[in-house]
């Protein structure tokens, strides 16, 4: 089962993005700045929880979930784009006086980072990410959106989990704990994110609401961010499992765009802060201890 997390230090709502962001800070005060953006889209960031709390043992850490997902709420009659998010990330970031701006982004929440530094090249007014470490960022063209769709769907359709489906279906556990049930079945269905699919069970679980996701996918059509990263330059790091569904030279031509790092986890697929956490946080740990910003007088 999933480990217990934490109630946050601080918690409330944005009041400068168009709508209230739901938002929690974790770790230390008065310590370097890190905003930590989950994934999705349509998700909140309870999923990154606790394991990623290992970063607030150095940091002053900010979560929020973005619109439409967890305690984010959005109007159901308004399209909910990349660029809404966006917006609101730039309204998170004036409001919490993020500058130099840290960001860690997990899976979307990397790609939403790189979608925020491309639009903030075309609007200086926006500050400028200082360093930003992507973990296992989502697939950054639609070429690879494609693939990794067909790449879960074959890992979900495979031999052993269906196995595991039909044990399941037959444990009568539905009817005597319907908790457990869940539990159980939220693993499975995640299950071919993992280079190691018993490994679910330590994932916290988590909702992503589908209008929400479509939507943010549809609004980035014929999209290539690997094109449109050259020429950026920020200190960066960009990490990913090797046995991620998402294709892994969707990353490795990302870090090349962006001139920086590349690690590449072995064993791990993509949530390798549940699966390998102590090969993320030795490849992440130097990076952000290397990258702190100056101390300002």
């Amino acid at each position: 089962m999933p480990k217990a997390i934490p109630a946050p230090r601080e918690e409330g709502a944005t009041a400068r993005s168009e709508t209230p962001l739901y938002w929690a800070k974790y770790g230390r005060v008065n310590a370097p700045k890190l905003l930590v953006l989950h994934g999705g889209p349509g998700a909140d960031h309870l999923y990154l929880l606790p394991q990623m709390l290992h970063l607030g043992e150095k940091f002053d850490l900010l979560f929020y979930d973005q619109r439409g997902g967890g305690r984010s709420k959005a109007d159901a009659r308004v399209p909910i784009t990349w660029k809404t998010h966006v917006e609101d990330l730039a309204a998170v970031v004036e409001e919490f006086g993020l500058d130099p701006l840290s960001i860690v982004g997990y899976s979307w929440g990397g790609m939403l980072g790189l979608l925020y530094a491309i639009e903030q090249r075309k609007n200086p007014r926006l500050p400028a990410p200082y360093r930003m470490a992507l973990i296992n960022p989502a697939p950054l063209t639609r070429a690879y959106r494609s693939q990794f769709e067909a790449e879960f769907a074959r890992r979900q359709a495979s031999p052993e989990i269906q196995r595991l489906r039909d044990e399941l279906t037959a444990s009568g556990l539905r009817e005597r704990d319907p908790g457990a049930y869940r539990q159980r079945a939220f693993e499975l269905g995640v299950a071919g994110y993992f280079s190691d699919p018993h490994k679910a069970t330590d994932l916290t679980p988590f909702r992503v609401v589908a209008r929400i996701q479509q939507s943010v996918w549809e609004s980035l059509g014929d999209f290539d961010l690997i094109r449109d990263l050259k020429g950026i330059k920020i200190s960066s790091i960009v990490i990913h499992g090797r046995d991620d569904p998402i294709p892994l030279a969707s990353s490795s031509e990302a870090a090349h765009a962006l001139e920086t790092n590349f690690v590449v986890l072995d064993e791990c697929g993509h949530v390798p802060y549940v699966e390998q956490p102590s090969k993320l946080f030795a490849a992440l740990d130097p990076f952000l201890d290397e990258t702190n910003p100056p101390v300002r007088s």
